[in-house]
């Protein structure tokens, strides 16, 4: 992709010469060989009904990408969300402040890298292949190449009409192709990037195709820059497993073939894309709906990259390559936020997840496709819609499963993970959980921190211990999870697990929820390993109170919601506190108070039991709260019965394992 005409055209650029001169300096060169127009002509079906006059024009490469520009400013044939012909309807209201400021930056070769890290200022010249992160990160470099600055010239260019965005994006374009060709292990053409590319590509394409600094030349790179992208990202897509990369891939492939049906092999592109979309959503989505690698982040990227493709398909003609079946999937996805989505917002962050604010507005946009009341309700925070029937829900293929007190922004919710291992972005957190109550995540997951750069603090935070869950001697437990009992109701929801965390060791966790209120946790580490048992807890960052006499820990935020841990007294146990961290977005973390309840557990007892209270309660004083066993009901035993009293609540409440009936009294 390198040629003796790139220097003279981008010097003519900078200077600020318009397409004429451009052209003027193509026609000048030795065309032959150097215009990258003549192999453009190779790959293009030159006798699609438009094109003839740059069939015409093929032996005057200069004059047939004269023509080829000329047809995709007049074509109408082909539909892509970003729609040209409104693009004066966004005149002034289509970038937000902060979007211009990014653009603006960019004119200066300030870029984006990775989102979670600040802009970096590339001077005069952008090393398009060299990571300048103190930390060398190895996302900065990758994301570099995913060009999210590009996004925002394109946008201000809409929103203001100014010229200048154009000319940066043509000349940041044209720089990036020339300096970043395919080779082997180039970090531009990680294939993920490829994909990601393949897509936002034609965004950029929509928004400056009719702009002057859009010229014949940089038409034709860019057309033979896709071209390249669609042969990587088609052969890739002929082995590709069951992974969000090949959703990433299929979804660039098919935005190239749709967009670009000019290209010979653009139909063979689309079948094979389209093909891996509708074979992996049966393969990445389980039957309760949520996608394989068990990270609600990369739930709701698969529903984008599931969703998208199948859209552009149907704005084309083509909505029968994906059947009723696909879009049945999608919405059972959309379920899936319903469920789990924590009632500001945000989600929960098991695996390697962040804390973000998107699944409302996502199930808001699908709320009217699935013609679904229930999911407007949740999206809006119950200003509008019905809201759902249940308020408690287990997704028993993926092994979560959430209690909440209502819809409104300050309800309880309880949120629960014990299923299988989600790969590569999968942590050995079983039978974890998150706690939000009152407008605030008063005991949330420790997230992710970082995939590259620290590599110490990334095994800190993939450490068992750093979960709500049990550890034995400190270790990280294995996954193998199981169901025993789910019945939600009125007044009490009662959910039963159990996890193999370890040879001869396996974590039993009844989690009931009581009125509504507050929950009991039943902890039991059952089988013949002997060591130190711990369950641990980890509160919201701020400020904290532990009381190793009263064996409780709650946060202590003067106002709002707050929450009391009270574990039951028993002989041995130990309250003690240990290092505590949480990441809400990626590259930061943050202390906080955590705690840990300890037994020894000998080589001869069957095993050992926790009980611990979770009262979510308001203002600064804790409710009044203590838990005891009825009778002295063996570890493991079937049938646990408890007496609880928090506040002016007083209540028996317990499970039975074998007539799976779980009861309440006053």
């Amino acid at each position: 992709m390198r040629s003796g005409f790139f220097p003279a055209c981008v010097a003519l650029m900078l200077a600020g010469c318009g397409p004429a001169a451009a052209d003027r300096a193509a026609e000048e060169e030795p065309t032959a060989t150097l215009h990258p127009m003549t192999g453009l002509l190779a790959h293009l079906d030159l006798d699609r009904p438009g094109l003839e006059k740059v069939r015409a024009a093929k032996d005057n490469p200069a004059a047939a990408a004269r023509e080829l520009l000329a047809y995709y400013r007049a074509r109408t044939s082909v539909k892509h969300p970003v729609d040209r012909t409104k693009r004066e309807e966004g005149r002034g209201t289509y970038a937000s402040k902060g979007s211009l400021a990014i653009a603006d930056d960019a004119l200066r070769n300030v870029l984006i890298a990775s989102p979670s890290y600040p802009r970096h200022d590339f001077g005069d010249d952008i090393d398009w292949l060299t990571n300048r992160h103190p930390t060398k990160d190895g996302e900065w470099l990758w994301q570099l190449q995913r060009h999210s600055s590009w996004g925002h010239l394109a946008r201000a260019y809409w929103h203001t009409g100014e010229e200048k965005y154009a000319q940066a994006y043509a000349r940041q374009l044209l720089d990036w192709i020339e300096k970043c060709p395919r080779v082997k292990k180039s970090p531009a053409w990680r294939t993920i990037e490829a994909g990601i590319r393949g897509r936002v590509w034609t965004d950029h394409f929509q928004h400056f195709l009719d702009a002057p600094s859009y010229t014949p030349d940089v038409l034709v790179r860019q057309m033979n820059c896709f071209h390249e992208h669609a042969r990587v990202l088609y052969k890739v897509l002929e082995t590709r497993g069951h992974s969000n990369w090949g959703l990433m891939e299929a979804e660039g492939l098919a935005f190239i073939a749709i967009l670009f049906p000019e290209f010979k092999e653009a139909a063979a592109w689309r079948r094979r894309a389209f093909a891996h979309l509708n074979r992996e959503i049966d393969r990445q989505i389980r039957p309760d709906g949520h996608h394989l690698e068990q990270c609600l982040g990369y739930h709701l990227g698969a529903i984008t990259w599931f969703a998208r493709t199948a859209e552009l398909a149907a704005m084309n003609g083509l909505k029968d390559e994906f059947p009723p079946e696909y879009f049945r999937r999608i919405e059972a996805m959309c379920a899936v936020l319903l469920k789990l989505g924590l009632p500001d917002g945000s989600h929960t962050q098991f695996g390697d997840d962040h804390s973000q604010f998107r699944w409302r507005r996502k199930l808001a946009r699908w709320a009217p496709v699935f013609e679904r009341d229930d999911f407007l309700h949740a999206a809006t925070g119950g200003a509008e819609g019905t809201p759902p029937e249940e308020t408690a829900f287990a997704l028993e293929n993926s092994g979560f499963y959430s209690m909440r007190s209502g819809w409104d922004s300050r309800s309880i919710c309880f949120v629960l993970k014990c299923g299988p291992h989600g790969g590569w972005h999968g942590q050995p957190d079983t039978n974890s959980f998150e706690l939000y109550a009152f407008g605030r995540r008063l005991m949330p997951d420790s997230g992710t921190y970082t995939y590259g750069g620290d590599r110490e603090g990334r095994r800190w935070f993939k450490q068992t211990r750093v979960h709500q869950t049990l550890t034995l001697d400190g270790r990280d437990s294995q996954t193998a999870p199981k169901l025993l009992l789910w019945r939600p109701g009125a007044d009490l929801d009662t959910l039963v697990v159990e996890n193999g965390s370890y040879k001869n060791l396996a974590h039993r966790r009844a989690a009931l929820f009581v009125r509504k209120k507050f929950f009991v946790l039943v902890d039991e580490a059952l089988g013949s390993a002997a060591g130190d048992v711990d369950l641990h807890f980890q509160l919201a960052p701020g400020e904290a109170v532990l009381d190793k006499a009263a064996q409780s820990g709650r946060t202590a935020f003067l106002e709002g919601g707050n929450v009391l841990v009270r574990g039951l007294a028993q002989e041995g146990i130990a309250l003690e506190e240990e290092e505590g961290q949480v990441s809400f977005k990626y590259g930061t973390k943050e202390p906080r108070t955590a705690f840990r309840f300890r037994l020894k557990k000998m080589a001869d007892a069957k095993g050992v039991r926790f009980v611990t209270l979770l009262v979510p309660y308001e203002g600064a004083e804790p409710l009044a709260a203590s838990v005891a066993l009825v009778g002295e009901p063996k570890v493991g035993a079937a049938r646990i019965e408890l007496d609880v009293e928090v506040g002016d609540i007083r209540a028996r409440v317990g499970y039975d394992l074998e007539e799976k009936k779980p009861g309440e009294g006053g």
